[in-house]
């Protein structure tokens, strides 16, 4: 039988992990948000954090930490939890572009699926098109019109080549046939970053996800021109879907969070997350306060998630062949 190095050590480290576990969790619980303090990553992280201990049932509940580890469009986070040891106090807030897109657009990406335990999906989070609130476009057509009078003029917000932020817009400007230079991307760390940019007008419009956003748009700071989805969100009945602006490519793009550990976690952890998520799906404060940022939660099993995962793989290969970008 042909044994890696690191399957060698995790059979060795398996018997004492799993004794362990007996307890768990024991001690805290680092949750990595694999972007920046303020962004979609972080807000859910935080969000988990602050609800899912009551939920283990045990008289003192666990205290988990939320570890902002950024760079390289989530991937230096996202490595991090991959390496770590499998016995359940390192976990991963997974995003759509560091745990789907980055693996699946770029083949030196040092982690893919199998280096993961899927823990549970926790909610998707629509991708919205943003401009500050005194910006003179009021829809997408508007928008588009601006960028194919004067390419390369506006400067939008991305978080990385391999993130929702930066394959949304480019994917919005192919859509409406115009070049992938038609704007400037302007990297930063997140979508909080990001925001920031468009408020201080670094930049002049987001693609983002809505879960980033949504506070300014509600404080009547930024303008919502476009929403993925294929309804209106009850929470923003003015803002006209991706196929009501003319665009229904952008309907099927959003982000989402997902909970994922080192692989081979052992089956106590999982056990025990798995009843924590599962009390999540019924748990109001839970509901209330992602509903809050603008995202759906959607509870997943790890079966599921990790099918959820293998399919976002499989669209955003395919979506990177038609923008030319892999």
């Amino acid at each position: 039988m042909n044994i890696t190095r690191r399957g060698f050590a995790s059979l060795a480290a398996t018997p004492a992990i799993a004794r362990a576990q007996a307890g768990y969790p024991e001690r805290p619980v680092t949750l990595v948000a694999p972007f920046s303090a303020g962004g979609a990553a972080d807000i859910a992280a935080r969000t988990l954090a602050a609800h899912a201990p009551r939920l283990f049932g045990l008289p003192t509940p666990p205290v988990i930490v939320v570890e902002n580890r950024t760079g390289a469009s989530g991937a230096v986070g996202t490595q991090h939890v991959a390496r770590a040891r499998p016995d359940g106090y390192t976990l991963l807030l997974a995003r759509v572009g560091s745990s789907a897109i980055l693996p699946a657009t770029d083949p030196r990406t040092p982690y893919a699926l199998d280096d993961f335990t899927w823990l549970a999906m926790l909610d998707e989070n629509p991708f919205v098109i943003c401009v500050r609130a005194d910006a003179p476009w009021r829809s997408l057509g508007e928008l588009v019109a601006a960028l194919r009078d004067a390419p390369g003029r506006l400067n939008f917000a991305t978080s990385g080549p391999a993130t929702i932020l930066d394959l949304g817009v480019r994917h919005m400007l192919a859509s409406a046939g115009l070049p992938l230079d038609a704007a400037q991307a302007i990297p930063f760390r997140g979508g909080g970053e990001a925001l920031t940019s468009l408020l201080g007008g670094q930049t002049q419009f987001v693609g983002n996800n809505l879960g980033d956003m949504m506070g300014a748009i509600q404080q009547g700071q930024v303008r919502a021109l476009v929403v993925s989805g294929e309804t209106r969100l009850a929470t923003l009945p003015d803002v006209p879907t991706a196929a009501e602006a003319g665009m229904p490519a952008l309907s099927a793009l959003a982000g989402w969070n997902a909970l994922a550990g080192p692989a081979e976690l052992p089956e106590p952890v999982m056990a025990a997350w798995g009843r924590v998520t599962a009390a999540l799906a019924g748990d109001a404060d839970w509901l209330a306060a992602t509903r809050r940022v603008g995202s759906v939660p959607r509870i997943l099993g790890p079966q599921a998630a990790r099918a959820h995962v293998e399919r976002q793989l499989t669209l955003y290969r395919e979506l990177a062949r038609r923008l030319g970008l892999a």
